[in-house]
């Protein structure tokens, strides 16, 4: 797979997430999130690492916002399956995206692979 293809994955995940965080009013998180995305050029294994935490966090807020909604539509006796659906499949690529980073190419383009580890 092309890294480009790789990478757009991860761009749409992180501006998907920076929309639902300023519209969720997390406003002060938008910033840092979206300042990855030029970060992304920088071929150094912190940027690799830090954006697979941000992806991973992020993820773990879709599943938050999920479980939240999921329960304020039953509650309220609405239907439901289709956000979870939605939220369930932006989850997914939102995990997805976080594990890009594990790939071949994105290792060597990243250099992932050059720590060789604690010496015995």
């Amino acid at each position: 797979m092309k890294i480009a293809v790789q990478l757009s994955a991860v761009v749409l995940s992180l501006l998907v997430l920076g929309a639902h965080l300023l519209r969720a009013g997390g406003g002060c998180f938008v910033l840092p999130v979206l300042a990855l995305l030029p970060l992304l050029f920088l071929r150094r294994p912190w940027v690799a690492r830090t954006v697979q935490a941000v992806l991973v966090l992020g993820a773990l807020e879709w599943i938050r916002t999920l479980v939240t909604l999921y329960q304020e539509r039953v509650q309220e006796g609405q239907d439901y399956v289709r956000m979870v659906i939605i939220l369930g499949a932006v989850t997914v690529v939102t995990f997805c995206s976080a594990s890009v980073f594990q790939t071949e190419k994105l290792n060597r383009l990243y250099g992932l692979n050059d720590f060789d580890g604690p010496k015995a």
